[in-house]
Parts: structure tokens; sequence; C-alpha cells
């Protein structure tokens, strides 16, 4: 017969055994999620078992930024699923918890407050504010879009759609550089000669989009929600948003009489829709100023055919088309 030492002595071994076993499957689904690279249903990033520098990125254009200035130095994990409008992103409790353990988190404060409340509690110490990087535009003042249903960005001031400034990025893309340099000095020169490269590849995308869009004959863009400051001031365009920031708010009866009126005040001939938002209403407008609708992507997600770069230079031939440009 077991001496009531002994047992004890067992049941301890058993209990010591399955706490191993279970912290062992626990780390392997870590390991699994952390090493993700891209768009991972899980979303969050942990230490990686190959020695990579773990990044989560909080929408897709700092996404891609990361992989690119990451380079295979890096893992990097997108929160924003393809497709998601990335204002509206509720985060799992997973995603949450590898915020806590990721080496760096992208982000821009004012684009998703989950984002912002999660980083804050768990990772305010790795986190890199790209509009920290800029001097960011002024957020669309809210006389302009009176009587809207929504949120513009009031708590943080300023317009956070900055990528679509290529020559801003470009400044953001060097400044994450030097981030990751930081967080890991064995490959400081990688991170550095990377985000030299992709600064490069964004200054000659802003070339191209300055010499495509320098004569036009137009220079009045209708845009379902107001996203596209940057674009417009980098290029000198005048941005009329039928929204403002805030994609998901409802535009009254006044302003949409408004925009009608400068529409046609404008002669404008194309009216903007987007990816990720329903087109009824731009295409409502579009029939009232005798318009026909385009899509212009703020590409707030992947695009289903190429990358940031090739979305961008699809809004370029967009533009061109709808202001007559030469």
């Amino acid at each position: 017969m077991m001496s009531e030492s002994s047992r004890r002595i067992r049941i301890r071994n058993v209990s010591l055994a399955a706490s191993a076993a279970l912290l062992a499957a626990t780390t392997a689904c870590g390991a699994e999620v952390g090493s993700t690279s891209g768009d991972s249903p899980g979303g969050a990033s942990s230490a990686s078992t190959d020695g990579k520098t773990a990044v989560t990125a909080a929408m897709y254009p700092l996404q891609w930024l990361a992989e690119r200035v990451g380079g295979p130095d890096s893992a990097v994990t997108g929160l924003t699923k393809p497709g998601v409008e990335p204002h509206d992103l509720e985060l799992s409790p997973i995603q949450v918890g590898g915020l806590e353990t990721t080496g760096l988190v992208v982000y821009i404060r004012g684009v998703q407050p989950a984002v912002d409340e999660a980083v804050e509690q768990h990772a305010a110490d790795r986190a890199f504010d790209a509009a920290t990087a800029v001097t960011p535009l002024p957020a669309v003042a809210e006389e302009e879009h009176h009587g809207e249903e929504g949120h513009d960005h009031e708590e943080t001031g300023y317009d956070p759609h900055l990528w679509l400034d290529p020559a801003r990025f470009a400044t953001v893309a060097t400044k994450l550089g030097e981030r990751l340099a930081a967080a890991d000095p064995a490959h400081a020169r990688g991170y550095r000669d990377r985000a030299a490269a992709t600064a490069a590849d964004l200054t000659a995308l802003d070339r191209e989009l300055a010499k495509g869009l320098a004569t036009c004959s137009s220079d009045a863009i209708v845009t379902s929600h107001a996203a596209f400051g940057y674009l417009a001031d980098r290029y000198r365009l005048h941005q009329i948003g039928i929204s403002g920031l805030d994609p998901d708010a409802e535009p009254s009866p006044a302003r949409l009489a408004e925009v009608a009126k400068v529409a046609k005040q404008e002669k404008v001939t194309t009216i903007f829709t987007e990816t990720l938002v329903s087109p009824k209403v731009a295409e409502i407008l579009a029939q009232e100023v005798g318009a026909k609708t385009a899509v212009l992507d703020p590409v707030e997600s992947r695009p289903s055919n190429g990358d940031y770069l090739s979305a961008m230079r699809q809004n370029l031939s967009t533009l061109q088309t709808a202001l007559s440009c030469s």
C-alpha cells in the first residue's frame, strides 16, 4: 500500500507534468501566431522562434511599410484583415494578448480606437505612432460637415490618412528603420538600408504623381469621405468630401445639397467612390449632378491585386482621366 507521503509526491509530479504539457502547448500556439507574416486570422505577434523581431502593424499601409523595412529580419503581422474597414476594427483577446510580447507596434493614433486603447494598456513602451514622424494635416473643420452622425478624430485633431502623401510616407519609412534598428541592433544596418530603399521608391512615386497631376483641366475631387486631404495638399487638388474623416458618418441633407452645388459649379465629371465604403450616396449624388463614378482607393486595405505602390499608381491613372490631365 502506498504511503500518504508517496501518494502526495506522485500527485505533485503528475500535476507538474500536466502543467508542463499545458505550457508547451501554449508556447507552441504562441510561436505559431507570432511567426506568421501577413494577414493572419489570429492577428497577434509574439517572439518568433527563429530569432526575428516580431512587428505588429495596425492596418495595411503600415503593414506594407513594415514588411518592406523589416525584410527577412522581422516577422510582421497585420491586425486588420483584408476587406475590413480599419476604423471599425475590434480586437480579439488573442490580438490584445499578442501586443504584450511583440517587439514593436506600428500604428497611427486616431484611426482605430481599439488599437489605441490596446497599445496604451499593453505596448506603450514598444509602439511607433507614424503620425509623430511627420507634420500631420489638421482634421477637417467640423463646420464643413455639420449634421453628420459619426466621429471625426476629435481626440487627435489631425487627419490620420498620412500614407496618401508618398513624401510624408517616405519620412515615416526612414523613422521606422531607426526604430527597428534600436529594437534589434544586431540587424540595424539591414533595417536602415531597406528603409532607405523604401523611401527612394516612395520618392519616385511622389515624382510620378506630381508630374502626372501637374497639368489638369480641373482640380476638384468629390470623394465619399474626406480621406484624401494629404493627396490633395501634396498635388494641389481641391478635395470636396461628401462625409468627413469618418467613413461611417452620415452626411446631412444640407451637406449633400452643398456638395451637389459645388460639384455643378466646378463642372465635376466624376464622383469618387471607395473600396470599403458603400457607394450608394456617391451614386445618388452623381445622378444629381450628371456625373459618373470611379473608384479612388484610400489604400486602407490590401488591394485585391498588387500592393500599396500599384494602388497609388492606379489612383494616379484614375485621377488623370477624371480631371482631364495632359
